[in-house]
């Protein structure tokens, strides 16, 4: 597994070289997610709750996927769920940043910094399937919390502790990538991002899909990637929980 303790800032001293900057600013054309709230299939909702609520991630022991390798997670993709835009990019060799948007004309409602390179999660895209599974822990005093609000999670990739993922605003840069990929609805690939600085090492990596929103309960959500090649691509899931 690649080194991922966080890379020191450069030094302050005469001689130090600013960093890159960022793209320059547009004007975006993004707009605010709805607020609207979807109707619940209630019955389809009871059903499958009791599912979510048997995954294995949702104890600590269980968090390390010990039947992961026979893939022996329960599929609940026909349950009933709220389609979005998911977006996972960052530089070659820099941390890897989720964005979820209600469509790819919205402006993001999350994004999560994640405990992985860019390029080793390429890795293991390649292989064919991903299982991340990003869990916190249940405190009196966060009841009022809803689940993605969460700050920080412990991050857990196909079975292993890689880190922390954090939640953060987007900054300038994501909602520059955002603006870019607007007319993207599923694809995969490279932005020019500090490349006329770094080479190639400062493309900006980019995987964007539809993604299946399952909500559990208050404790689990669920995001599973839509591939456009039925069962021939790669399989993500990504697991919000709370224990």
């Amino acid at each position: 597994m690649a080194d991922l303790s966080p890379v020191k800032g450069p030094e302050s001293s005469p001689s130090a070289v600013s960093p890159p900057h960022p793209p320059p600013a547009q004007s975006l054309s993004l707009v605010q997610p709805s607020t609207k709230k979807k109707r619940k299939a209630v019955k389809v909702f009871r059903l499958f709750r009791s599912v979510f609520r048997s995954f294995p991630i949702m104890t600590p022991a269980a968090c390390k996927f010990p039947s992961l390798p026979g893939g022996n997670l329960p599929d609940t993709r026909s349950a009933v769920g709220n389609r979005i835009t998911g977006t996972l990019f960052g530089y070659r060799k820099g941390r890897v940043s989720l964005s979820i948007q209600e469509t790819s004309g919205t402006l993001p409602a999350l994004v999560v910094e994640l405990a992985m390179l860019t390029n080793v999660l390429q890795k293991e895209m390649s292989l064919g399937l991903v299982r991340i599974a990003l869990e916190c822990e249940k405190q009196a005093e966060k009841e009022k919390i809803k689940l993605l609000e969460e700050p920080l999670w412990t991050m857990y990739c196909n079975g292993k502790k890689i880190g922390y993922g954090v939640k953060r605003d987007a900054t300038e840069e994501d909602l520059h990538v955002m603006e870019v990929l607007k007319a993207v609805s599923m694809g995969a690939g490279v932005l020019p991002g500090r490349s006329e600085v770094d080479g190639p090492e400062g493309e900006m990596a980019y995987i964007r899909a539809h993604f299946e929103h399952i909500v559990g309960s208050k404790d689990s959500e669920t995001l599973y990637m839509l591939s456009p090649d039925g069962n021939n691509g790669p399989e993500l899931s990504i697991f919000f929980v709370r224990i």
